[in-house]
């Protein structure tokens, strides 16, 4: 009786894969920024920073070249049905990553010293 033997690619166990649309290679689902298409006849392309925005969604590195390799490819058009306007996009890369879903740009919440308070 022959018996194969199942060999599982090393991967970061049950997390999902999903492709850049700029680099094409794959990536864990929590490193890749999931991008939408704005509803309502707009061609802007928006970031779905809690991945729950509806319809097909697009995934990217967070990194300036793999944006630039996706606008070189046009693959926004591509993977969003025609949309091509990438302002949103842009921003949120420049600005850096997010810390615990809280933007880059947001200023941080100082606590009074102890005895300042009155």
């Amino acid at each position: 009786m022959n018996v194969r033997k199942m060999t599982v690619p090393a991967s970061s166990g049950n997390q999902p894969e999903r492709t850049c649309i700029g680099c094409r290679k794959k990536g864990l689902r929590s490193e890749l920024l999931r991008l939408v298409a704005e509803g309502s006849g707009s061609s802007a392309v928006l970031v779905d920073e809690r991945r729950r925005m509806a319809g097909r969604g697009a995934w990217l590195h967070p990194s300036e070249s793999c944006l630039a390799l996706a606008i070189k490819r046009r693959a926004f058009g591509r993977a969003l049905g025609g949309a091509t306007g990438t302002d949103a996009v842009e921003r949120r890369i420049k600005s850096g990553p997010n810390v615990a879903g809280v933007p880059a740009t947001a200023t941080p919440t100082v606590q009074p010293e102890s005895g300042s308070e009155i």
